[in-house]
């Protein structure tokens, strides 16, 4: 079986390599630019995606470039502890969380492709602009603005802009609490979410930050890699307070600022046409909340790989995937897990003397449980559940003549 993936992304390497390790190895990944690089900045991949990457062999690797995360803590913009849980291991998984840079994992990705696969199985400055190709099945990973999703359906239009802007940067500083902590500060219409992507370095992590802001005036442009001033984004969260690190301070030393106005796409009423299926943000992409954009296209590779290898095809990775990526991508509009920023400043909006008041303990474990639920990853579930590993078949057996 031949295969011709678009998208030299997270999703286009991991389908590669998931392919590969399932016994398919015609595989060529065609990237529309000549140079890859590692850009971006955080992103994190969760229990259930990493469980992934570890059983196709990368989770040494993994553990270099990233950052086990710990723990996961919301306040309200006055510091105030609203909510609290482990994360990864910590929190009964069978695999670890990973905070890590986007371009570090791409390259890591990139690199494992190449040894596995050859040196000829990622060809770059070769964009994939229709449906015509010349392989078994072509996989269109080429993200929000991907071409093979224009040619499946040419109507679609711009991605949809929901009204939020995002800004992103990266600083070096001391580790915070754990070393391996997130934190999630502000209410509904902005806030920000904080944790290190890079292992310590001379006493220092390189730590990502993420402000999320509500902006109707914005027009929204797509593109991840806008950079724009920091003063932009200072006056939104100057006069935040956080016991465990100056919020502002962080921001200010920012080298770089990037602008993201937040869009996404609605769901399709399906992702293959023949010879021709869609994976990652070609198929299905999201707001970037509850950390599951990264994560959800790991996913999806596995599935088409062992829906492939053992002979269920497209119907089946469908079947598996599409409601499940739906549902993320409808509730992600919804604020996701950090509907409890939203609530608590909803109801307490000056801040609170006691949480319990404010947010019963019922309904903070409520809302964590319901988006993993959502999301596949409740811990008992995930480590419960079967492999997406299908064994390479068998070699043919030749025989004997006389």
């Amino acid at each position: 079986m031949r295969v011709k993936i678009a998208g030299a992304g997270i999703a286009g390497l991991s389908t590669a390599l998931s392919l590969h390790a399932a016994g398919i190895t015609d595989v060529v990944v065609h990237e529309a630019v000549e140079d890859i690089q590692p850009l971006g900045v955080g992103i994190n991949i969760l229990p259930h995606a990493v469980r992934e990457l570890i059983e196709l062999g990368l989770g040494d690797r993994l553990a270099e470039i990233g950052v086990e995360t710990a723990d996961l803590t919301f306040i309200n913009r006055y510091g105030q502890r609203i909510w609290s849980e482990p994360r990864g291991r910590q929190a009964g998984y069978a695999w670890p969380q990973y905070s890590i840079h986007r371009g570090r994992l791409q390259l890591m990705l990139l690199r494992a492709v190449r040894e596995r696969l050859g040196a000829g199985a990622v060809v770059t400055g070769s964009p994939v602009t229709g449906l015509h190709h010349d392989a078994d099945l072509l996989v269109g990973a080429d993200g929000i603005r991907s071409s093979v999703r224009q040619a499946l359906f040419p109507g679609e239009g711009e991605p949809l802009w929901g009204g939020h802007v995002l800004w992103r940067g990266t600083t070096y500083r001391a580790p915070f609490m754990t070393g391996r902590s997130m934190i999630m500060a502000g209410h509904g219409a902005t806030k920000i979410v904080i944790y290190p992507v890079a292992p310590d370095e001379d006493g220092n992590q390189l730590i990502n930050w993420a402000v999320q802001h509500q902006a109707p005036e914005s027009t929204p442009r797509g593109d991840w890699n806008q950079p724009v001033s920091v003063d932009k984004v200072l006056p939104h969260v100057q006069d935040w307070h956080c016991d465990e690190l100056d919020i502002s301070e962080l921001v200010a030393a920012a080298t770089k600022v990037y602008e993201y106005p937040l869009v996404d796409r609605d769901p399709l009423p399906h992702w293959s046409t023949g010879d021709v299926t869609l994976i990652g943000d070609a198929a299905h992409p999201m707001y970037p909340t509850g950390s599951n954009g990264g994560t959800q296209a790991v996913i999806d590779a596995r599935v088409l790989a062992y829906a492939l290898a053992t002979g269920r095809g497209l119907k089946f990775y469908e079947d598996e995937r599409r409601p499940v990526t739906n549902r993320i991508v409808l509730a992600n509009r919804q604020d996701g897990p950090e509907i409890i920023l939203r609530l608590a400043h909803e109801r307490a909006p000056h801040g609170f003397a006691d949480i319990e008041a404010v947010l019963p303990l019922t309904e903070r474990e409520e809302i964590a449980l319901h988006y993993k639920r959502l999301a596949g990853f409740e811990p008992a579930t995930l480590n419960a559940r079967r492999s997406w590993s299908a064994e390479p078949p068998p070699l043919p057996r030749h025989r004997r003549t006389t």
